[in-house]
């Protein structure tokens, strides 16, 4: 069992690892505003951060989610077996209704950590748009002042990398705390909330479902693959299905804003602002993004808690890693 612990936390580790760059290219592509679009596509965001960042630009914020995202999966998955064990102590069958909410209590409980963890992530993903942002803005003010509507601004990345603040997750935890407080690390918590309850509503009791097919008899355990490709399932469903609220989450939590971009007031007031401003279409930013890295994820997570955590905290055995 330990061998098998130690090659999922490795396969869990490269597996946040290759899909870290469409994070940052999620988050980039989120916060841009219309009209003032610095990247087209994921794409272009990643080429253009490589080119005036360097190889090294997609990673930033990488280091607080390969330290968190664990303990973060943890909770969550444990937290929606304890709260389906609770809901089904009658020996009745879970219906979807109790499955939902089991979800429903498995996201409240993961907040704990996935606020934070966001919170400082996306400082530190964000920091290379808002300096590309700068840098072009006198071409964006000559295109506009000429009548020019382009919504995506051109520039030649192809210059070496140019300097982006340095920011760890230490310095912003730091200046969080000394000017906001504890609970400045929770800016956000009710967007947070907004979309990490509903995604596991929807994810949850999809999952069960999809993976109970791959059950060949009631006593019979799932193979390994299919409890992954369940996981990659549900997750993209879920993900893309809660997309707007994460683009208002990452609204909401950005600290430092780029010329002529709206601090917004609270979930309401962002909304209101998107709608108006940009469409209902820019509530869509990035979906393609988080699905791909979602996906993924759920698919390892799962393989990685049948096999380990789930032994370790709710007296699971490991699954038959081979179907039978």
């Amino acid at each position: 069992a330990k061998t098998i612990h130690k090659i999922c936390c490795v396969v869990a580790v490269v597996g946040v690892t290759c899909v870290f760059p469409i994070d940052l290219a999620k988050t980039r592509l989120q916060n841009q505003r219309s009209g003032q679009q610095i990247y087209k596509n994921m794409m272009d965001c990643l080429i253009k951060t490589v080119r005036s960042e360097g190889y090294f630009g997609m990673y930033r914020g990488a280091a607080v989610n390969l330290t968190l995202v664990t303990p973060e999966k943890a909770i969550k998955l444990a937290a929606n077996d304890f709260f389906r064990h609770q809901l089904s102590k009658d020996g009745s069958k879970l219906t979807v209704f109790k499955e939902m909410l089991a979800g429903c209590c498995a996201g409240m409980c993961q907040v704990t950590i996935t606020t934070p963890m966001e919170m400082l992530k996306i400082q530190m993903q964000d920091a290379g748009r808002i300096a590309a942002q700068q840098r072009v803005m006198p071409s964006v003010v000559t295109t506009l002042k000429m009548g020019g509507t382009s919504a995506v601004l051109c520039r030649s990345y192809n210059a070496s990398p140019a300097p982006v603040m340095r920011l760890s997750a230490t310095q912003i935890t730091r200046e969080l705390l000394k000017t906001k407080g504890f609970f400045g690390l929770y800016k956000g918590l009710g967007a947070t909330l907004m979309r990490d309850i509903p995604f596991s509503v929807v994810y949850f009791p999809l999952f069960a479902h999809l993976h109970q097919l791959g059950q060949p008899s009631p006593e019979g355990s799932v193979p390994f693959y299919w409890s992954f490709m369940s996981g990659c399932l549900a997750g993209c469903v879920a993900a893309v299905t809660v997309s707007p609220c994460d683009v208002i989450k990452t609204r909401l939590q950005s600290l430092k804003k780029g010329a002529n971009e709206e601090t917004y007031n609270g979930i309401v007031d962002c909304v209101r602002n998107i709608l108006k401003k940009e469409g209902p279409g820019a509530l869509l930013k990035g979906a393609s993004c988080r699905a791909l890295v979602i996906a993924p994820l759920f698919g390892i997570a799962q393989v990685v808690y049948f096999v380990g955590v789930g032994e370790i905290l709710l007296g699971y055995t490991p699954h038959n890693i081979y179907s039978s």
